[in-house]
């Protein structure tokens, strides 16, 4: 008892003499010694800030308040706010001005950050038991788990998760903001959730984290480092989900088909336990490897060119990576944002290259792309299909999670382009971005000028208070060939024998003035999508080209608050009725690497004799962060010409069928996937789900049901197509109801005696659907019977009403 004392006093110190940020996250630069100085970041950091000042920081308050029984100020927001995952942009939001008052010193941020805490302790004491919930019937969740009723879990919308970004929102008001009240409040929130949970034991621990539950190992470390009491490192550890953590130990990838943003958080957290945990202590190595093979399989293995990562918001299987080809629901925003935190976190304990790589990879092509330069508006998923479109948020309507992490990442751009070691006496020049560093330890300050990418190369300046040895450590990254970098000062090349992947080391003493000119040679390179070898992106140096391709069919271009409008609905486009790129890779990269600059436009090329469809031939590539407000290109079909004319031979007519069931469907639902079914308002009893060739299920089981809401769009003449597989076994006779009539009673069970997915349309009497925007479709099982698998569900129009076929 007396050494855990001791330790507690010596963190308390620690802390007391370190600024939050740099005694919670080791070897990082606060926020606020980093200024962006010019270019794109900077720009979309400003823009950030007049967004968020266009909130009500009451309306987001008003769940929290209406949990706590005390009476609200102003009325809750729409769309996800008041759907069930009410609350979870506030904590989002306090994130977001902690960051953005740190990254820019805006004191309306700081005014509006701390009105939040003050009003987070005002709800904190009201519900006196240290809770701070924005979702509905919060106690009522609460008294469950303590019970051990951790199956209430899925009675709600994703409940941890939600927690979680309070945990954090505060959390950050304290490590960003500097507000210590803030700590206060996080530590007793974090004590209310070790009670909760206190009585559960492995089992039921185990089950109720199979629902996703955000970073709350994360958070549960954090609150470790800040006091160490070990009660919360013990309870972060209990979050880590051994089913994933258990497969990430001994290296398996166990993620095919599993909600991509529900992993990445926890490998966050992996990470975090392994970095504050002794390196003696008997699980380090296990929550190391975990995050590293985690972090190893997402980016090398799943990982798209512009550094997203899953489709429909899961992880593919590799046999259906090319559903990245047709699927509106490209890379999800979220899981980019906690990508990039599990890299610094990474990189902290052991900096690598191919960790700086990925970010920057990662920082350009997606998560700089995913705010829209002048309006501000905020991007969920990044279609990778050909000439689809992207659509944006709108502040006060669209209240999705992409717009909550959205928030936060214009604010952090300053984070990791330096960092230090202190041991090694060392600082990390890790991005080429314009900025100045204000290193107040060493009383240094480092200007870089710059505007790469459109330059290659950058400039550092020294400019110490006095002479002062230190090591400055250059990355020369890995799309920079061999012998082609250049790290110049006073004369000498230190980057004369250096490989790429790895830090130019300049151990020197510094003077007032010193100056470090770099280059950095860029060079096109062609990525193939993982595991599909005939579609293909094009990169110049670390940055992704796209080209844009029209602006026509782009409805809900700025979305409303409707629940699907985070997904652009506009039609999609064959892959034969888009640029594609016919010929050998060699005479490819010949040609790109004739690519001619256009006059007036930074970084755009046009590439002569690449693309032979007659209204593409002169089409500009340009980097993809740049492309708004139009459909656009980032994968291209590529083959040889004979390779090519016998695929649009074998899959042409299929590629015509997906297109026209497309344009039929009026809504769909993929059943056993987590947000679609959310989406869908889905209600159930005795239902299970699992994932069978690819493609997630649901079913029912003895007398159990479950049912969606879709919605008609006004529609009186429509079918409903449902998904099964054709070699069921067992007993799978159901109904098939439609607002409480049944419209079908099947038996799926040697129907079709093979083994492929097969697609039935129900006809729905036109009576179930007059006057109706929504309908209820329910699947029953009777008492010794199972109803399904069900793999998907949709509403049609009739083949005949598609004009366009």
């Amino acid at each position: 008892m007396k050494k855990k004392w001791i330790l507690l006093l010596l963190i308390t110190i620690s802390f007391t003499n370190l600024a939050a940020q740099d005694a919670l996250y080791p070897n990082t630069f606060p926020l606020g010694d980093v200024r962006i100085t010019a270019g794109p970041f900077k720009h979309a950091c400003d823009l950030n800030v007049k967004v968020l000042l266009q909130y009500d920081t009451d309306r987001l308050l008003a769940p929290f308040l209406r949990e706590a029984g005390l009476p609200k100020k102003a009325e809750t927001y729409g769309n996800w706010e008041k759907d069930g995952l009410d609350g979870h942009i506030g904590g989002h939001y306090l994130s977001a001005l902690a960051i953005h008052y740190a990254a820019t010193g805006n004191q309306e941020c700081k005014k509006r950050m701390d009105y939040m805490v003050s009003e987070f302790a005002r709800v904190q004491q009201a519900n006196d038991d240290g809770s701070i919930c924005g979702f509905p019937n919060s106690k009522k969740f609460a008294e469950e788990i303590r019970k051990g009723n951790v199956g209430i879990v899925w009675n709600y919308w994703v409940a941890w998760y939600n927690m979680h970004k309070t945990y954090a929102g505060l959390r950050d008001a304290w490590l960003y903001g500097k507000n210590e009240k803030a700590k206060k409040i996080f530590l007793k929130f974090c004590d209310w959730g070790v009670d909760v949970i206190s009585n559960l034991d492995d089992r039921q621990m185990e089950r109720m984290l199979d629902n996703e539950f955000g970073g709350m190992n994360e958070v549960y470390a954090d609150a470790w480092q800040m006091t160490g009491n070990p009660k919360y490192l013990d309870t972060a550890k209990r979050f880590s989900h051994k089913q994933i953590f258990d497969s990430m130990t001994r290296r398996i990838d166990n993620l095919d088909n599993k909600h991509a943003n529900t992993q990445v958080p926890k490998a966050v957290g992996y990470q975090r336990v392994a970095e504050l945990n002794s390196k003696t202590a008997s699980d380090y190595n296990e929550f190391m490897t975990a995050a590293e093979f985690f972090w190893e399989t997402v980016v090398f293995h799943r990982s798209l060119s512009l550094g997203g990562n899953s489709r429909g918001e899961h992880f593919p299987e590799a046999g259906k990576c090319s559903d990245y080809m047709h699927e509106r629901q490209g890379p999800e925003s979220c899981n980019t944002n906690n990508m990039l935190k599990l890299t610094e976190g990474l990189f902290r304990i052991h900096p690598k290259v191919e960790y700086a790589d990925f970010y920057e990879r990662a920082l350009y092509n997606h998560i700089l792309s995913t705010q829209h330069p002048e309006h501000g508006g905020y991007v969920y998923f990044t279609p990778a299909c050909p000439s689809h479109y992207r659509v944006y948020s709108a502040p006060g309507e669209a209240m999705w999670c992409c717009v909550g992490t959205g928030m936060e990442n214009h604010g952090k751009y300053g984070q990791f382009i330096y960092t230090h070691d202190t041991v090694d006496n060392a600082l990390y020049v890790n991005l080429f971005i314009p900025s100045e560093l204000n290193w107040k330890e060493k009383k240094i300050k480092i200007v870089q000028e710059t505007d790469f990418p459109n330059e290659e190369g950058t400039t550092l300046t020294v400019n110490p208070s006095k002479a002062t040895q230190f090591k400055l450590l250059i990355r020369y990254p890995s799309w920079v060939e061999q012998g082609k970098m250049q790290v110049v000062c006073d004369g000498v090349d230190y980057a004369k024998n250096a490989q790429p992947g790895s830090y130019i080391a300049i151990d020197r003493q510094w003077s007032k003035g010193d100056v470090v000119e770099i280059k950095t040679p860029m060079t096109v390179r062609i990525e193939e999508l993982p595991n599909v070898p005939n579609a293909i992106s094009i990169m110049r140096g670390p940055i992704l080209l796209g080209a844009r391709t029209g602006t026509e069919n782009m409805p809900g271009l700025i979305a409303g608050d409707g629940r699907w409008e985070h997904i652009a609905h506009g039609s999609l486009v064959s892959l034969f009725d888009v640029p594609y790129i016919i010929g050998e890779r060699s005479d490819i990269l010949n040609k790109l690497n004739r690519m001619k600059p256009v006059e007036g436009k930074s970084f755009s090329f046009t590439v002569p004799g690449l693309f032979t469809q007659g209204k593409y031939k002169n089409l500009i590539l340009e980097p993809f962060y740049g492309i708004h407000d139009s459909r656009y290109m980032m994968y291209w079909l590529s083959m040889p010409e004979p390779a090519f004319r016998e695929y649009k031979q074998a899959v042409e007519a299929e590629e015509n069928g997906r297109m026209i069931l497309d344009k039929r469907t009026v809504d769909m639902v993929s059943s056993g996937e987590q947000q679609p079914e959310s989406d869908h308002a889905m209600k159930t009893q005795d239902s299970h789900r699992g994932v069978h060739a690819g493609e997630a299920w649901r079913d029912a089981r003895n007398g159990g049901y479950f049912e969606y809401t879709l919605t008609t769009k006004g529609n009186e003449n429509l079918s409903l197509m449902v998904r099964y597989w054709g070699a069921e076994s067992g007993s799978r006779s159901f109904d098939i109801l439609v607002d409480g009539q049944t419209i079908a009673t099947e038996n799926i069970v040697g129907k079709w005696k093979k083994d492929l997915f097969c697609n039935v349309e129900y006809n729905i009497p036109a009576t179930l659907l007059k006057s109706k925007d929504k309908i209820t479709v329910r699947f029953q099982s009777k008492s010794d019977t199972t109803a399904g698998g069900i793999f998907a569900v949709r509403l049609l129009v009739p083949e005949s009403t598609v004009t366009d076929k």
